[in-house]
């Protein structure tokens, strides 16, 4: 692999990383609690709404349907290498050819599943909670994210 190539990688996985789990180069000035409400406490912020989150919305809208369609291809991708596999031993010798269509096959499944599921779950969709008595959708966070709520955590529904 070119060292371009591998810098590249290295980039948008850290990239990926940092928005995922919400690293900062630069991090904000936590929220300090005292002693005696911090155990009870946890903080928690509003969910934004930006073009990913807007996405995976109407994505999950379609779910059913894209998950029929998934396992509908791989039963399809399945009765392919079967056959592959039928023709090689009826030939009785192993012909590379045949295989082809169906690796081809495998790999745009595979890679059409891990973009149309990093698409469906946004790094909110693993945190979320609802807050009794509060309207909206929250999210866990840290005590040093802006906009950061401390809630007492009997009122936090997972």
């Amino acid at each position: 692999m070119k060292p371009t190539m591998m810098f590249v990688i290295m980039m948008i996985t850290a990239i990926v990383l940092m928005v995922s789990f919400d690293i900062t180069l630069f991090p904000n000035a936590a929220i300090e609690l005292s002693t005696d409400i911090s155990p009870n406490a946890l903080f928690v912020c509003p969910v934004k709404q930006d073009t990913w989150a807007r996405i995976a919305s109407g994505l999950s809208m379609i779910k059913r349907p894209l998950l029929i369609g998934f396992f509908f291809a791989a039963m399809v991708l399945s009765a392919i290498w079967v056959w592959a596999l039928y023709q090689n031993l009826l030939k009785d010798k192993f012909d590379r050819g045949a295989y082809k269509k169906p690796w081809a096959f495998t790999k745009l499944l595979f890679w059409a599943a891990v973009i149309v599921f990093m698409l469906i779950k946004t790094p909110d969709s693993f945190r979320t909670v609802h807050l009794q008595g509060a309207e909206g959708d929250w999210v866990l966070c840290e005590n040093n994210t802006p906009g950061a709520r401390a809630v007492h955590a009997d009122t936090v529904i997972p």
